[in-house]
């Protein structure tokens, strides 16, 4: 497979081209070039975004991170030569998903591509999966080291058999630690801890199970002479009710006496009180009492509000002219302590500028003076040459002195815009002007407060005002339907007066009737009966009513407290079974942990056994990898490392040509450990990857010093004569050596 050409919109690439050679292409860009977001696109073309993945602390997910810069939506198109046809892979938005409209098709035909899907993309171009892919042909700047997954770790494990292998160590490990966990993690968890208690709950089940059953007989016994102590306090409250009957019809028969009394006094004065004339009832009148008392309030309240409201009008007048200030003209108190706000933070920003300013001036001429003193001492032991080194003084010299030109302008510049600020106000201090505004708002706030409190007062006297002509012209009214010759509020007076003195007995003996008929009416209600039908005197239990009614209650509460201890205990006898069922689980719970015991201990030898299995592999871990890896290392470095040996957990070894013993990857040098694991990620790609997709570099060589830069770029350059080498770099030196050679592609972002 072959990279043709790559068009993108992705991060800050906007619709960018990108068309490498067949064979090694050398893409040159500065830092923040697109070198990462090249690499990241071909990438993301094989395999997709996970949209799934979001932002964490120090991380952000592919989505947002690589979302384009113009805000366009995110699109790619790559023309690849593949199993010797040239085809098209096409990824851009669905909906709101990134990348989530996928096509692939043959050049030209625009036929799809049969079985070559988003999901598989990648797998079927490459031959292997992400984890994979990104271990191996796909090289990020500061990410050589490798580390194991399970994917790569049986495809270099089938190296060892020349053979096909399922299931990795680390995975078969896991599989049975998750089955011994199932068992037993710990003394209290996982089936054997389960098992244990469970047996332990039974058999505590059948102890309890003959306690329940003797406490269920004390219970019965119990509740049953409460039952006849309830009987017996029952039979005394009703002979205290039959004796309370007899004294409420006696109370009956006199309320009903009183009643035709106080009926007959009511009719009396009803006949008397005709003679006059027809007068309005005696709530009407009591209402209009009240009216009456509450005009003399109207009027007290009027003559106050008419003293106070010449204080107030003075008041809001003296607050207003108070108020106006020239140097906040036409802003409210808020507005003013805003603008306040603003200027200070302004100023704030220019005294921490002008502070930091002058923080920096002494520190940075002494720097000035020492490197003045440094490079001109320096040019001179350098060169020998007096003149030169003088020059060089001078010119670091010159540039002290016009940082301390140019900070003591800036200085002088930040003085003058806070004094322009402050100007205005006639203040110095940004504190003043903030005290200022403060004051000027603290006084207008008072003058609404003044303003508000006349008008309320006015609008208080102006509503009582009204309120007392309408209930005068009220009251008349009234009164002229009784009193027709009352001219005044006095003469109403004295026609209430009269009104209520001529109803006042026809309305007490009204209320007496009523009185009496609600008396006659409550005693029905309590179940009044004539005196004579209920027989002779009865005679009183020992026992009060209040006293019975007690242990009545008392005797109540223990009899349903021992009912609903009654009914737990038969619940929990019912719930916990019968003797029978309870033993046969016991033998079954016992049976079950016996074969959970023998299975832990036969998983913890297979683990031991697997573990020294394990042990004996990693001395012959893939001596195929290992020994095109020595190779390659060997081309790397010149020679001076020939062997490189890896464990199952990709940790690197090396032994030099002639030594005895392999020296960790820990203990190399950071250039020397990204050509170990460069050349074991080269070897990687010609062992484990089948389809022979092109190899990406990012910035991977950047630790390398110009010997074994050079020796590199060979070995790169020999393989790309039949697999397809892309190599980013932000410096000059790749372009230099590979100038001129063929099958070589310079590309200049």
């Amino acid at each position: 497979m072959k990279i043709k050409s790559m068009t993108a919109t992705f991060g800050g690439l906007d619709r960018d081209t990108l068309e490498p050679g067949p064979g090694l292409t050398l893409i040159y860009a500065p830092n923040e070039g697109g070198k990462s977001t090249w690499a990241a696109f071909w990438r993301t073309m094989l395999y997709g975004i996970d949209t799934r993945d979001r932002d964490k602390k120090g991380y952000l997910a592919d989505k947002n991170r690589y979302a384009p810069w113009t805000g366009a939506p995110m699109e790619g198109e790559i023309t690849l030569e593949w199993q010797g046809q040239d085809i098209t892979i096409r990824r851009g938005p669905r909906g709101s998903t990134p990348f989530g409209a996928f096509s692939a098709v043959y050049v030209g035909t625009q036929e799809p591509v049969p079985g070559l899907t988003a999901s598989v993309c990648g797998e079927l171009l490459t031959g292997v999966g992400q984890e994979v892919f990104t271990r191996s042909a796909f090289l990020g700047a500061g990410n050589l080291a490798l580390t194991s997954v399970a994917e790569l770790e049986r495809r270099i494990a089938a190296l060892v058999t020349s053979g096909e292998e399922d299931v990795s160590f680390s995975q078969a490990m896991e599989r049975m630690k998750e089955w011994k966990n199932r068992r037993q993690v710990n003394k209290s968890v996982g089936e054997i801890p389960r098992l244990e208690g469970e047996l332990i709950r039974a058999e505590e089940s059948i102890g309890r199970l003959e306690e329940i059953s003797s406490r269920i007989s004390q219970l019965e016994e119990r509740q049953n002479a409460l039952e006849e102590e309830r009987e017996r306090l029952s039979r005394q409250a009703e002979a205290h009710k039959a004796i309370a009957q007899r004294k409420l019809a006696e109370r009956c028969a006199q309320a009903e006496e009183d009643c035709r009394t106080a009926q007959e006094r009511y009719t009396a004065l009803q006949r008397e009180l005709s003679r006059f004339g027809q007068l309005p009832d005696r709530e009407r009148v009591k209402n209009a009492q009240g009216e009456l008392q509450y005009l003399r309030v109207l009027e007290e309240e009027i003559k106050q509000g008419q003293e106070v409201l010449p204080q107030a009008e003075e008041k809001a007048v003296k607050t207003g002219a108070a108020a106006k200030d020239a140097r906040f003209s036409e802003q409210t108190g808020d507005e003013a302590v805003a603008k306040a706000a603003e200027i200070t933070a302004a100023i704030q920003a220019d005294r921490e500028k002008l502070d930091r300013r002058k923080r920096m001036t002494g520190p940075l001429t002494v720097i000035g003076l020492v490197l003045t003193g440094l490079v001109g001492g320096g040019g001179w032991l350098a060169s020998r040459n007096i003149v030169f080194a003088a020059v060089l003084a001078f010119i670091i010299c010159a540039g002290t002195v016009c940082n301390l030109v140019l900070s003591h302008l800036g200085i002088r510049a930040a003085e003058r815009r806070i004094a322009a600020l402050l100007a205005p106000f006639g203040v110095q201090t940004a504190q003043e002007l903030s005290n200022l505004a403060q004051n000027y708002r603290e006084r207008c706030q008072e003058a609404e407060e003044a303003e508000r409190q006349r008008q309320a007062l006015c609008a208080a006297l102006s509503d009582r005002q009204t309120r007392r002509e309408t209930a005068k012209a009220d009251l008349l009214d009234f009164v002229h339907t009784f009193a027709p010759e009352v001219k005044d509020m006095f003469g109403c007076s004295a026609a209430l007066s009269r009104a209520l003195s001529l109803e006042h007995e026809l309305a007490i003996a009204q209320e007496r009737v009523e009185e009496r008929r609600r008396r006659l009416d409550d005693l029905y209600a309590q179940g009044a009966k004539p005196a004579e039908g209920l027989g002779g005197d009865l005679p009183a239990p020992a026992m009060s009513p209040e006293e019975i009614a007690r242990a009545l209650t008392q005797t109540a509460i223990q009899l349903e407290g021992e009912k609903a201890q009654l009914n737990q205990a038969w619940g929990s006898r019912q719930a916990m079974g019968d003797p029978a069922a309870l033993s046969a689980r016991r033998e079954q719970l016992a049976d079950t942990l016996a074969r959970r015991r023998l299975e832990f201990d036969g998983l913890t030898v297979a683990m031991d056994a697997l573990t020294q299995a394990n042990a004996q592999l990693q001395e012959r871990f893939s001596p195929a990898l290992n020994a095109l890896a020595g190779q390659y290392l060997a081309r790397l470095t010149g020679g001076k490392y020939s062997a490189v040996s890896l464990t199952r957990e990709l940790e690197g070894f090396v032994r030099e040509e002639r030594g005895v013993l392999p020296r960790s990857a820990l203990a190399l040098s950071r250039g020397t450990v990204d050509q170990l694991y460069l050349a074991v990620r080269l070897a990687v790609c010609q062992l484990c990857l089948p389809e022979k997709p092109p190899i990406l570099l990012d910035d991977a060589l950047t630790a390398f010093d110009d010997v074994r830069l050079r020796q590199a770029l060979e070995l790169l350059q020999e393989m790309a004569e039949e697999q397809q080498i892309l190599l980013f770099t932000c410096q000059e030196r790749e372009k230099a050596v590979l100038a001129n050679r063929p099958n070589v592609k310079t590309i200049a972002l």
